[in-house]
């Protein structure tokens, strides 16, 4: 039994790699292909964090406009969230603003804050960049993201870091919620 259950999506548009992560992080394993994912997929992932016993959620969430309907639901009761984007595809960057506005929106609503992190992916595509590891920094800082890290879900640089960074703000704020108490 987990000392610690959280809601992790990860947000962004298809193709991004989202999928990929997941699995890279679950399994250890890269395909190239996947099947885009249809509305959400849900996994668990039970692991120690400084010491407590933590249950991640993962909501892996299509990045179809024809699902955007969904995200509310899966943002209410998040308790971090992964944006992603392909830093080759500069289109999957302008489109976080998107995303974003759904996420801030719908954490207003249900009166939530929520860690988030900022992830580019395919690092191991670093040749056919199109986003700036300086745009996509500032970006971060310019919508308060804890972080701002690069990935390759083929070659699985820093896919366990991503997971790590994630779990440790979410317990930490959890922890700091409960002496509150």
């Amino acid at each position: 039994m987990s000392d610690y259950k959280f809601k992790l999506p990860i947000i962004g548009d298809g193709g991004v790699g989202k999928t990929t992560l997941t699995h890279r992080y679950l399994h250890g394993i890269f395909e190239e292909k996947y099947a885009l994912t249809i509305g959400m997929e849900f996994y668990i992932k039970k692991l120690e964090v400084d010491g407590k016993l933590t249950s991640l959620h993962i909501w892996d969430f299509a990045g179809e406009d024809k699902f955007r309907f969904l995200l509310p639901g899966v943002i209410n009761g998040a308790n971090g969230t992964l944006f992603m984007f392909d830093i080759t595809r500069y289109k999957t960057f302008n489109n976080l603003k998107n995303w974003l506005a759904v996420f801030n929106e719908t954490n207003r609503n249900y009166g939530q804050e929520v860690e988030t992190l900022l992830i580019g992916s395919k690092l191991d595509l670093e040749q056919a960049r199109t986003v700036s590891i300086d745009e996509a920094r500032e970006f971060a800082k310019a919508h308060n993201f804890f972080e701002y890290i690069e990935c390759s879900s083929k070659t699985g640089e820093n896919v366990e870091l991503i997971f790590e960074k994630i779990a440790q703000l979410m317990l930490k704020k959890e922890s700091s919620l409960l002496k509150k108490k």
